[in-house]
């Protein structure tokens, strides 16, 4: 039985370091990487109260849209495209403080102000999936996120 997320760290830093060690006692045990997907995108969503949370996976040579908590959003996306794309493509994480400056920006909703994509990488260095985040204010996210987020994504095995 799963049990509610709770976050009550002062600094963006200690919220992080008691979900990440909640959610790692969530997906203990649970081999089903979609199920854990879908797991931490509500530990994520609601502990930390992004707008949107999700995986896309990749597919085919596409993205496509995996778990996630939110409005609904894009279903596929190409290599090289939007921020996501570019992520995998790169097999880096980008942060965007205003998603409107970055060029080729998949408008998935309007609201979404910035952004941050984590690559998720396998145990052949390929990239199999992304973690993407959006927040509807601008400027959300920092190294802080970065560094926490790209641990969370090490939890996933693929």
């Amino acid at each position: 039985m799963a049990e509610d997320i709770i976050v009550l760290g002062e600094t963006k830093e200690e919220n992080y370091s008691s979900l990440l060690l909640q959610i790692k006692g969530l997906i203990n045990g649970e081999e089903d990487v979609i199920a854990n997907m879908a797991n931490i995108c509500a530990a994520l969503k609601f502990g930390m109260n992004f707008f949107w949370v999700g995986f896309y996976i990749v597919k085919n040579d596409i993205l496509v849209l995996g778990p996630f908590q939110g409005p609904v959003a894009c279903t596929r996306i190409q290599k090289g495209k939007g921020v996501c794309g570019t992520a995998w493509d790169k097999n880096e994480t980008i942060i965007v403080d205003d998603v409107d400056s970055f060029p080729g920006h998949i408008a998935c909703s309007s609201q979404s102000k910035s952004e941050i994509v984590i690559p998720i990488i396998n145990k052949q260095n390929d990239v199999v999936a992304v973690l993407d985040i959006d927040s509807d204010l601008y400027s959300t996210f920092d190294k802080i996120d970065a560094k926490y987020l790209s641990e969370l994504t090490q939890m996933l095995v693929f």
